[in-house]
């Protein structure tokens, strides 16, 4: 490994602009390696230095030249992470564009209204498979000037039947490129429009400048440092501004190493293969390793339960001794047998050189994390959202308070409404929202105090979340409830997939659950039920006993925020069907509106 105090990190000032801090990297370390990733053809991981990925940089400058596109022109990027997502986004910024990050699996619907509300002129994509998934809104990719296809087009026929201007890339690409051009904006210029993923209502274009994202990303490696040997895992979508600043700019602005997952499904693999030091990832995946551990130990003997017990309790207790808030205690001297027996084991299947995982996105549960960070997980939680490029808060290392969202990055000032709502001001927070002033105006006062929507409170300079504005619930008796809290508790149980807690404006709270369709037909037969028996989900004996576990899983909430009654399904929501965003949030109001009448009867006989 190469020695971390060797190379220093890319300043703003030394960058000027997120291109600028690409060819700042390349001309510092050209022969460090910068990315890794798994070539379908040879079966086999292969990696990129960062001379390599300036030379592949300016053949998609040549490219676009190809199409006499100009700047401030709009280019859409859906694509799988991989290091082509990269080259092309720089060499966009390079010549002035805008770079419109896309999910590769959102609604061709969703897709239809960025393009247009956008006025993308190129979209690249990564084969003609996802140009058949985009078959619905064709009339929509018939306005654009090129669809580049990575992959080669299997036939021409089929692309003639299409109508579509596609093309594949290595046809546009020469076999050796000009130098590359640098950007000639200022730091303030346009860099990217982001759509945030919304629970209701259409998509709002995010305007994010060259500085907002550096100022924000210079802030987080200044709270976290990130190491010129560390090797990254990238597998959240790039489309998202989370893993975007935290794996893809701070890895480039320190010199770090960023390996691309293959899919989510081979991602257990991959982290055997890469040995990543830093993953960058969401509460969903804790809480999926979490159910399969809990899962295995209900088979195991009891010795080995209480012997995988006492290693999480010791190796909680023995964080917070070296957080300086617990004292020595003489467990200590058994942590090195435990860590070696079962905490090892755990850390491991994530690759064995796992020196901090970031979570962010949505809030963690603290049972999970009190769970992963017993066995030995270095986890530090953080905060923030697409308006602000996305970084707002972090827990630094040395003060990590995993049950906080951490401390305020440096440079951004804060303060708590009348309503307990965070607003930040400071120099990441975006430009606006792209054609859409009124939405603007709501969340950005005159003198550019973001409103960020959710409620905190600040202890010992940490940062608590506890709630948003527009999801809490609010009780006929007029209690209020963040269901988030509770959902994020009832999912704890491996049992349940996924839930929603409803009861606005009702005298008591009732949830939708998700069963686990592997666990499920257990459940049913505690109940004393079949599991193919008709209407089964529905039976009052499976409901209650449902209903039973999930009041000892709130056990800690008020009286008022126990769940009273249950809906129990099988199919997942999704974001094919609707009912998930691109970022794996409840859309609260399409699914009670899937629901309604379940729901209904839930509360019939009650006003």
């Amino acid at each position: 490994m190469e020695n971390s105090t060797v190379i220093k990190p890319i300043s703003p000032e030394l960058a000027g602009s997120l291109s600028g801090l690409f060819f700042r990297r390349v001309k510092d370390t050209p022969d460090k390696v910068a990315y890794h990733y798994f070539d379908t053809n040879s079966e086999s991981w292969n990696c990129l230095t960062w001379a390599e990925a300036y030379f592949e940089v300016s053949k998609w400058q040549t490219l676009y030249k190809s199409f006499a596109l100009r700047e401030d022109d709009k280019i859409a990027i859906m694509l799988k992470n991989c290091p082509q997502w990269v080259f092309a986004e720089q060499a966009a910024l390079s010549l002035g564009m805008v770079i419109v990050p896309l999910y590769t699996n959102d609604r061709p619907d969703n897709i239809a209204y960025i393009l247009e509300d956008a006025n993308i002129k190129l979209l690249i994509v990564d084969d003609n498979k996802q140009v058949e998934s985009l078959e619905p809104i064709n009339t929509k990719l018939q306005q654009l000037v090129a669809v580049v296809l990575l992959e080669s087009i299997p036939d021409t026929k089929s692309v003639s039947e299409k109508n579509l201007p596609l093309f594949y890339y290595q046809d546009r690409m020469p076999e050796y490129a000009e130098r590359c051009e640098h950007f000639h904006g200022t730091p303030d210029s346009l860099a990217t429009i982001v759509y945030t993923s919304g629970t209701t209502g259409k998509p709002k274009g995010v305007m994010l400048s060259h500085h907002n994202i550096l100022f924000d990303t210079w802030a987080a490696i200044s709270a976290v440092p990130c190491r010129s040997d560390d090797k990254f895992l990238s597998f959240l979508p790039l489309s998202h501004m989370f893993e975007r600043t935290a794996g893809y700019y701070i890895p480039m602005m320190s010199g770090a190493e960023v390996a691309y997952a293959r899919s989510i499904e081979q991602l257990a693999e991959d982290l055997q293969t890469v040995k990543p030091t830093v993953l960058v990832t969401v509460p969903r995946i804790f809480e999926r390793v979490y159910q399969k551990i809990t899962s295995k130990l209900k088979n195991k003997p009891p010795l080995a339960r209480k012997l995988f017990q006492l290693t999480v309790d010791i190796g909680w207790n023995r964080f917070l001794y070296q957080q300086h808030k617990h004292s020595w205690f003489p467990g200590l001297i058994l942590w090195p047998l435990l860590n070696r027996i079962v905490g090892q084991q755990v850390m491991q299947k994530l690759g064995g050189n796992m020196r901090v995982a970031i979570s962010g996105g949505a809030p963690l549960s603290n049972d999970i994390a009190r769970f992963f960070i017993g066995l030995g997980l270095t986890i530090t939680q953080g905060y923030g959202l697409t308006e602000a490029a996305p970084v707002i808060s972090t827990n630094k290392l040395e003060d990590n308070d995993p049950f906080s969202v951490g401390q305020i990055l440096p440079g951004i000032q804060t303060r708590i409404s009348d309503q307990g709502e965070l607003l930040v001001k400071a120099e990441n927070v975006m430009q606006g929202y792209w054609h859409n002033d009124s939405a603007t105006k709501k969340v950005l006062t005159s003198d550019n105090w973001l409103h960020t929507g959710d409620k905190v409170e600040i202890k010992n300079n940490h940062l608590y979340i506890t709630g948003r504005l527009k999801e809490i619930l609010v009780l006929s008796n007029g209690q209020k409830v963040p269901p988030a809290d509770l959902e994020m508790a009832i999912c704890n149980d491996s049992a349940f997939d996924q839930a929603m807690v409803v009861g606005e404006a009702k005298p008591y709270l009732s949830a939708i659950i998700v069963l686990n369709k592997d666990m499920w037909p257990e459940l049913a037969k505690a109940a004393h039920l079949e599991p193919g028996e008709k209407d089964v989900l529905h039976d009052k004996r499976l409901c209650r006993m449902v209903t039973e576990k999930i009041s000892a899983l709130l056990s800690t909430f008020p009286g008022y925020e126990q769940i009273r009654r249950v809906r129990l399904v099988l199919n997942p929501w999704t974001i094919d069907n609707g009912l998930l965003t691109p970022t794996m949030k409840l859309k609260r109001n399409e699914i009670i509106s899937y629901y309604q009448q379940e729901i209904d009867e839930l509360y019939a006989g009650h006003v």
